[in-house]
């Protein structure tokens, strides 16, 4: 039989890992507790797909960073590797790398967060943990090698998950240009007859269990 493989799930807390980056030694809990992180996997450095997504990273930055979030890459490339690489951006595309990459030579962080790509080796897949200030795993997705990654996507899942944290409502496909309810969120189900009945006179529903309001 096949060695079952397991990683953290949403839900689960980071684990607490200390590693080794471009902008020095960084513990993934409390060098980030109380910021939101956006954790990511590229397959390898000086890869052209892994470039531009790097450089994409990099434009919006300063927009992550007003949603309290930082950015910390990872690969399974030595630390020279990355170094090297975030020069020659900032040379050749005029582009500077303003956050950390884990130089994870060893894999163990990969092997820790399932960020490991079946049948590629030792290459990492393209992975996104977004992780709350109580280090809680609250978004996780994964692409292929072959596709990159949409990074304006990735801030507005973040935008929504702090909507819907902060506000107790659920958000629409699409936020905020939703096709049935624009920027509007969801009231979260009735749970009982009483309010079931309530919910179609205090908000604007399609049915008692469809109910949705302008924040």
């Amino acid at each position: 039989m096949s060695e079952v493989k397991s990683f953290p799930l949403i839900g689960d807390k980071i684990p607490d890992l200390t590693v080794q980056t471009t902008h020095g030694v960084k513990n993934l809990i409390n060098d980030y507790k109380g910021k939101w992180l956006v954790l990511f996997s590229h397959p390898a450095d000086f890869t052209p797909v892994c470039t531009t997504e790097f450089v994409a990273f990099a434009k919006r930055y300063e927009q992550f960073k007003a949603l309290n979030a930082e950015l910390l890459g990872l690969s399974i490339d030595q630390i020279f590797s990355h170094i090297k690489w975030d020069e020659w951006i900032e040379e050749k595309l005029n582009v500077q790398i303003p956050f950390p990459i884990i130089a994870d030579s060893t894999g163990n962080v990969a092997m820790a967060m399932g960020m490991i790509h079946p049948g590629k080796a030792s290459d990492t897949v393209r992975a996104v943990f977004m992780i709350d200030p109580n280090s809680v795993i609250r978004i996780i997705l994964f692409y292929p090698q072959e596709i990159g990654r949409n990074m304006d996507e990735i801030l507005r899942a973040l935008k929504a998950l702090q909507t819907a944290d902060a506000n107790k409502v659920a958000i629409p496909a699409g936020w905020p240009n939703n096709e049935l309810i624009g920027d509007r969120v969801i009231i979260p189900p009735a749970k009982d007859v009483e309010t079931a009945k309530k919910r179609l006179k205090e908000y604007e529903c399609y049915d008692w269990w469809f109910c949705h309001k302008s924040l």
